[in-house]
C-alpha cells in the first residue's frame, strides 16, 4: 500500500502508530509519505517510518492507495480538492468541515474512490452493546453529556494557540465534539426538530464557544445534550430511559450500569483499540467488503445539526 498522510499532529500520530500496526500484523507492505507544511520535530519511531515529505500539495507526484486527512478542521475542503486527484480512498478526521456553506459538487469529480469521515465513538464496546439494546428495547428519552477541560485536551501544548480555541479555525465546543451527535444519529437517527443555545461562558481564554446545550425532537422521544469545555471533573455518558430500566453508558469509564437491576458491565480496553477497529473497518470499506457508513455528505449533515440546522 502506498498511504500519504496530511497532518502529523497527535491525531495523525495516533492514526499513523495504529495503522502501522494493523498493516504489520496483517504481513501487508506499505510505504507512508506526508504532506508537511512544518517542520516539527516527530517522535522517532514516526520519523523511521516516514518516506517522502511533500513541502506543499504542488510538489505531489505518483498516486496514493489512501490518503489521511488530519490537519485542521479549517483547510479540510481545501485539502481533499488538492489531494484527491492524487489518492483513490481518504480518511478524513473529524470534524469533517469548520462550516456547512462549502459547494460539495466540486469534490464529487475528483473522487476515485471512498470519503470516509472518522466516527471512532462508534466503535467503542459501550456503544456497540448500546446500539444492541435500542435496536430491540424502546427508548422514552435519551440526555447526554460530554463535559472536558480544553487546556487538558493536549499535553505540552498551549489549548491558546489550538484551533479549539478559536471561532474562524473551526473550534467551539459544538463542533469540537460532534463526536456525540454522531453517535446519536448512529443510535437514533435524525431528530424532526432541534433547538441549541451555545456561547462563550466560562474564564477560558477562547473566542469559540465553550459551552453548547440541545435539546432533539424525534416521534416518540426527546434527547438532550451539553457539551462544554470547562468541566474540571471529565464526563461523557448517555442515560436511556426505558420502560423497565436506566441505562448509563459510560463511555468515559468503558462501562453501562443498569441502574435498577444495579448490575455494571464493564468494557475496558487499551485506548487504540476502539481506533484500531475502525481502521480495520475503513481498510474493509476500501475493499469494498463494507459499504461507507459515513461519508462527506452524512457527515455535513451531522455538522448542520451540531450547529442547530436540520434539512431534509
Amino acid at each position: 500500500m502506498k498511504i500519504l498522510f496530511i497532518g502529523l499532529g497527535s491525531i495523525g500520530i495516533r492514526h499513523f502508530r495504529n495503522l502501522v500496526s494493523i498493516l504489520e500484523e496483517a504481513g501487508i507492505s506499505f510505504t507512508i509519505d506526508a504532506v508537511r507544511t512544518r517542520n516539527n520535530p516527530l517522535p522517532e519511531d514516526i520519523s523511521s517510518r516516514l518516506g517522502f515529505s511533500y513541502s506543499s500539495y504542488a510538489d505531489l507526484r505518483g498516486f496514493y492507495d489512501v490518503a489521511f486527512i488530519c490537519n485542521p478542521t479549517y483547510l479540510h475542503f481545501d485539502t481533499i480538492r488538492s489531494v484527491s486527484p492524487f489518492a483513490r480512498d481518504l480518511f478524513i478526521e473529524k470534524p469533517v468541515f469548520d462550516r456547512t456553506d462549502y459547494d460539495l459538487n466540486e469534490l464529487v469529480p475528483l473522487s476515485k474512490g471512498i470519503q470516509y469521515v472518522a466516527c471512532p465513538l462508534r466503535y467503542t464496546g459501550v456503544l456497540q452493546r448500546l446500539k444492541e439494546i435500542v435496536s430491540t428495547q424502546k427508548v422514552f428519552a435519551a440526555r447526554a453529556i460530554c463535559s472536558t477541560y480544553l487546556p487538558n485536551w493536549r499535553p505540552g501544548i498551549d489549548y491558546r494557540d489550538t484551533y479549539s480555541a478559536h471561532k474562524d479555525q473551526g473550534g467551539g465546543v459544538s463542533i469540537d465534539l460532534i463526536h456525540e451527535w454522531d453517535y446519536l444519529t448512529w443510535l437514533f437517527g435524525f431528530p424532526d426538530e432541534v433547538c441549541n443555545f451555545r456561547g462563550k461562558y466560562s474564564d477560558l481564554e477562547v473566542d469559540s464557544d465553550d459551552h453548547s446545550v440541545y435539546i432533539a425532537k424525534y416521534p416518540d422521544k426527546q434527547i438532550s445534550l451539553s457539551l462544554d469545555y470547562f468541566g474540571r471533573i471529565e464526563r461523557r455518558e448517555i442515560e436511556l430511559y426505558l420502560a423497565d430500566e436506566v441505562i448509563v453508558g459510560d463511555i468515559r469509564n468503558q462501562q453501562i450500569r443498569f441502574l435498577k437491576e444495579n448490575k455494571v458491565i464493564d468494557y475496558s480496553e487499551p485506548r487504540d483499540a476502539y481506533q484500531k477497529r475502525e481502521l480495520n473497518r475503513f481498510l474493509a470499506m476500501t475493499k469494498k467488503i463494507y459499504l461507507n457508513d459515513n461519508s462527506i455528505a452524512n457527515a455535513v449533515h451531522t455538522l448542520n445539526l451540531a450547529n442547530g440546522i436540520l434539512f431534509a
